[in-house]
């Protein structure tokens, strides 16, 4: 007996917990959805395009020799200032030199041929005029007269031929005359040797007929660009005179102003003919401002305003959603199945009146990356619902009960803590 009262205890114990077991799991299911709320408001939505890439400056000269020879000189190393016609570097000048002594000589000789066959003209005149005087007198027969002729006129071709030598000697002789001088090499314009790829001893080829060696290059870095590649999707929104935020890896905490000045009409393919193909396209922007700082080829982040929407009205990004519109669905079994149109989702926003969840057919304007235009569908003051992210994107609908929790406040912004 004694047992079975133990028996009886111990069951009406276990349906008692699991009684109060499954109250307390009914009590724990929500009959609603907990969410987040912020008001509508009027903002400045500035839409932006966002581009990474590089700095470059808007000169940036390559120097080479004109002449071939040894370097004899380097003036200057990576880094350094120089001056307009500051001499860089001199080449070994031997060899030119050798070739202008000889295109002088030819000069000297043309000369002197000059200066014969002047003397041969005036004797071939004299002997000329003497035998016409002659022929006149019927002295002299008419094939010495026209053999006198005949060696005055070569006298005269071979003058001129002279003269025309002396000036193809003298041509050449002022084209070596000017290599010669370029064996000294000048700095083309004020900047700073961004990069050096010779030393001395090492032998330089000219670029008089072959691309020469590229010995250094000297850039003007007071006026800064930053080229940046931009997505295919988003160049049709990039215009001329954009401005744009430029931020440098090295500047982590400073913005530089700058304006779009060129864009660019040739694409630039990665991974062509694959599935992570990447057509991007050029943007130079121009930097309002400079650092002495900066470098060529530093990394930079480019945000591009290609458009501006003042006092508008605006909701949290991610207070707008998509449903599918059930009575779209019906109407796009009656009429054409092939109008995608009817078949596209509903844009969305739901405000909370009250405890319930009102959805909105909304119309979108720009975009900033936090805050969206509305320009149809809500009003300002209401109560759009914001958050969480898996009740606004899947689970709420039309009418959906909300949850009223001690902790509200934090719906409205600002927490008991602030």
């Amino acid at each position: 007996m004694t047992f079975n009262n133990h028996s009886l205890k111990f069951s009406f114990t276990t349906i008692l917990l699991s009684a109060l077991l499954f109250v307390l799991l009914s009590c724990s299911k929500q009959d609603g959805f907990e969410v987040k709320t912020q008001k509508v408001s009027k903002r400045t939505i500035v839409q932006t395009v966002s581009a990474i890439g590089s700095i470059e400056p808007e000169t940036n000269v390559k120097i080479s020799s004109e002449t071939s020879g040894e370097l004899i000189y380097l003036g200057v190393k990576e880094g350094d200032t120089v001056r307009k016609n500051q001499v860089l570097a001199r080449i070994k000048p031997d060899i030119i030199k050798t070739q202008l002594e000889q295109s002088q000589a030819s000069v000297e000789a043309a000369k002197m041929d000059i200066e014969m066959n002047k003397s041969q003209l005036e004797n071939a005149k004299i002997t000329f005029d003497r035998t016409a005087e002659l022929f006149k007198k019927e002295f002299v027969s008419k094939s010495e007269f026209d053999q006198a002729k005949a060696s005055f006129d070569q006298a005269g071709a071979r003058h001129i031929a002279s003269i025309a030598n002396h000036k193809r000697a003298l041509a050449s002789m002022k084209q070596i005359q000017r290599s010669a001088d370029r064996t000294t090499i000048l700095s083309p314009l004020d900047g700073i040797v961004t990069s050096l790829m010779v030393e001395i001893g090492e032998k330089i080829q000219g670029a008089t007929q072959f691309q020469g060696t590229n010995m250094m290059n000297v850039a003007d870095l007071s006026v800064i660009n930053a080229v940046v590649q931009v997505d295919e999707n988003d160049i049709i929104e990039v215009k001329m005179g954009d401005t744009a935020r430029v931020e440098l890896d090295a500047f982590p905490n400073k913005k530089f102003d700058a304006y779009v000045i060129e864009i660019g009409h040739s694409a630039r393919v990665n991974n062509a003919g694959s599935q992570n193909q990447i057509t991007n396209f050029d943007v130079k922007l121009r930097l309002l401002e400079t650092d002495p700082r900066i470098r060529s080829g530093m990394t930079c982040s480019v945000d591009i305003e290609t458009k501006i929407a003042s006092d508008v009205i605006a909701v949290p990004l991610q207070s707008v959603t998509v449903r599918a519109n059930k009575e779209r669905k019906i109407i796009k079994k009656q009429e054409d199945k092939n109008d995608k149109k009817n078949n596209r989702p509903q844009t969305v926003v739901f405000v909370k009146k009250g405890n319930t969840a009102v959805k909105k057919d909304v119309e979108l304007g720009i975009s900033d990356g936090g805050f969206i235009e509305i320009t149809k569908g809500v009003e300002i003051g209401e109560d759009v619902i914001s958050g969480p992210y898996k009740a606004v994107s899947k689970e709420l609908y039309d009418n959906a009960v909300l949850i009223n929790k001690t902790g509200e406040k934090a719906n409205k912004g600002k927490s008991d803590n602030e």
